[in-house]
């Protein structure tokens, strides 16, 4: 399968331009900046919130499936995020449904139920409201909002992966339970890519953890099969000052008064 993957030179952009290829897949990578240089894939430096400019590369090579890892990984204004995550999104979709690309896999987030709380042994099922933390999570909210649309307009398949904490190892006591590793970011993005007429699907983006909090069935039921477990790692997370307020709520920081700011920012404030 010849995948289109946005945000190739970011870090799990490039996990997964090695680990794709590994089962496979041919690798197109986007991203706003040069090829790294562990990277040898054909390369396209373009920004995913210019339409013209990624239809453009569509044009240049055939393609069956887009894996949009691309945005802003931390918390901005409202209409930063919102260009950063649905925007790109919606240049994406636009451009699949002119080129006849039927599959898109989103890097979504667990900060689109961030303020979600935690309920003791209880996980949280895919159907749970939309509870964003961050206007981060807001963006996040939207970009599936308008995956689900272009699903039942365009009869496309997508899935968003809504991704933990990806990392090596797990570095809090919060990532014990919301850890992705390298391998099985790979394994879940695979199983997006290949999975039969998913239509529109939302699947928790995390590893085994013994201690998850998010239920892993609806990754399973698309062929996800996770192998790596962040409790390999449990004895040497040692424990943190606000490992309390993190695990309150599925968010764990993202929801704290650190992030809270005005929506628009102001010349005069």
């Amino acid at each position: 399968m010849r995948v289109l993957l946005t945000g190739a030179a970011g870090s799990i952009g490039q996990v997964l331009t090695l680990g794709l290829a590994d089962r496979g897949h041919e690798v197109v990578g986007l991203d706003r900046v040069p090829r790294p240089d562990a990277i040898d894939v054909r390369w396209h430096v373009a920004d995913c919130a210019d339409p013209d400019a990624v239809h453009a590369v569509f044009e240049e090579q055939p393609l069956d499936a887009v894996v949009h890892a691309a945005g802003l990984p931390d918390e901005a204004s409202l209409p930063d995020s919102l260009t950063s995550h649905v925007v790109t999104t919606a240049a994406l979709l636009d451009a699949a449904v002119a080129h006849d690309v039927r599959r898109v896999v989103y890097a979504g987030s667990n900060h689109a139920v961030g303020r979600t709380p935690r309920l003791g042994a209880e996980v949280l099922g895919v159907e749970a409201r939309p509870r964003p933390d961050t206007f981060y999570g807001v963006a996040k909210v939207a970009a599936e909002a308008l995956l689900s649309l272009y699903v039942d307009r365009y009869d496309l398949d997508a899935v968003s992966c809504r991704i933990g904490s990806f990392g090596p190892r797990p570095e809090s006591v919060r990532e014990l339970a919301t850890w992705l590793s390298p391998d099985d970011c790979v394994r879940m993005v695979d199983a997006c890519l290949t999975a039969p007429a998913p239509g529109f699907a939302v699947v928790h983006g995390i590893s085994a953890n013994t201690r998850a909090w998010w239920d892993l069935q609806p990754g399973r039921d698309l062929g996800y099969e996770p192998l790596d477990d962040a409790e390999e790692f449990a004895a040497a997370v040692a424990a943190g000052p606000d490992d309390a307020a993190e695990v309150a709520v599925v968010g764990g920081p993202f929801a704290g008064e650190g992030f809270h700011r005005p929506a628009l920012d102001r010349l005069d404030p």
